[in-house]
């Protein structure tokens, strides 16, 4: 056995001895520099993100103002239907009878009137010749007074007839309104909803028949954070100054929940000036164009707010370690060596840059690539090898 260990060793010795004699080199372990940055403070674009639902702006829920039975349907779901196009037609007979009905007693009352005035004008001839009599002492005083007494009554006969005569009209109008409505019409322009009645059913004014989507232009339901909420508080926007500050906001972009992007922008229209106590956020709308048609009242999705810091220490996320409860980057020393220092970020909400909020200073060189290699006090930075001619 101790003679097999010798031949062993003697023949390891003659290969190294051969492959230095033949010109090779062994292998050789490389020191290779970690990628780094300096440190200094610039612009950037945060996309702030927001759930929301999609809501027509005009959503109308569509109830019959009479009853009847419904005998037309003329649209279906998901129709794109312009303001006044005709909806459903409820039967319009009883409507019809109504309307006659009110004429007639209109025209009775008009004939009312004619005689009330005829019988006025006769009235007064009498008590107007009569008081002409009285002056010249031709007839008596009763005979005077009972020609007033007549006069006065048909004068209050011709009012009351007057009075039917705008019952009567006030009526016909009625009824004709109501004959309009057996032809239900869109108030605006949209898309049909579930249509939730049947041709032949009794309606009333509690039958709810669909839901017009008026989708010309969409709102996104969304609430802002606390936090968005404090700074606006912070930087002195007071009520007076909120729709100045609305209107300075960005234009903000609709994502649907499979990540495709509304290509129209949209504006953020409404903050509303009560907090939510049990999520401690503001209600808030955005109004987006839908020139197509093809945003719908209930979708879900995302609003992207661009919002702009200025002057801020931006990294990327690569720099950066999580350890337990401690957010650390490796800076190098002047001497090439990494220290781990301990740093506070906010999210940038682009997937790949933080903003260092502190523990770093304009300057710092850090570790970019490879920093989850590193060890305190590694060296970092190596002098690159000058090739001789």
């Amino acid at each position: 056995m101790k003679m097999y260990s010798i031949i062993k060793a003697l023949m390891v010795g003659a290969v190294s001895c051969g492959l230095t004699s033949c010109g090779l080199d062994m292998p050789q372990e490389k020191q290779t520099s970690f990628e780094t940055m300096t440190i200094s403070k610039q612009d950037i674009t945060m996309p702030m993100k927001f759930s929301a639902k999609l809501k027509g702006q005009s959503d109308v829920t569509i109830m019959p103002q009479v009853s009847g039975q419904l005998i037309k349907i003329c649209v279906t779901e998901g129709q794109q239907v312009n303001k006044g196009q005709t909806l459903f037609v409820i039967d319009p007979r009883n409507a019809q009878h109504e309307v006659e009905a009110a004429q007639a007693n209109l025209q009775a009352a008009q004939a009312n009137l004619t005689a009330a005035t005829a019988q006025a004008n006769s009235a007064q001839l009498e008590y107007e010749s009569n008081q002409n009599l009285f002056d010249k002492k031709i007839v008596s005083s009763y005979m005077l007074e009972n020609s007033r007494n007549s006069y006065n009554q048909a004068q209050a006969s011709v009012s009351q007839a007057k009075a039917s005569i705008a019952q009567a009209k006030a009526a016909l109008n009625r009824a004709k309104v109501n004959l309009g409505f057996c032809t239900i019409t869109a108030p605006v322009k949209g898309v049909i909803g579930e249509i939730s009645v049947r041709t032949g059913e009794q309606v009333s004014p509690a039958s709810q028949l669909t839901i017009l989507s008026g989708n010309t232009t969409m709102e996104a339901e969304f609430s802002i954070t606390e936090s968005i909420v404090e700074a606006q508080v912070s930087s002195g926007v007071s009520n007076s100054d909120k729709a100045q500050y609305i209107a300075e906001l960005p234009d903000v972009t609709f994502v649907m929940k499979n990540g495709t992007e509304y290509p129209h922008k949209g504006r953020i229209t409404s903050v509303t000036g009560v907090v939510d106590a049990a999520t401690g956020s503001l209600a808030c709308k955005a109004s987006f164009p839908n020139p197509d048609g093809h945003l719908y009242s209930g979708v879900q999705g995302t609003v992207v707010l661009p919002i702009s810091s200025n002057d801020v220490i931006v990294v990327p996320q690569t720099a950066v370690l999580r350890l337990q409860d401690k957010t650390l980057v490796y800076k190098v020393k002047a001497d090439s060596t990494a220290t781990a220092v301990s740093v506070t970020t906010e999210d940038t909400g682009n997937g790949k840059d933080f903003i260092v909020t502190s523990g770093l200073n304009v300057g710092d060189k850090i570790v970019t690539i490879g920093a989850n290699n590193l060890q305190e006090g590694q060296r970092v930075l190596f002098p690159k090898e000058v090739k001789s001619e």
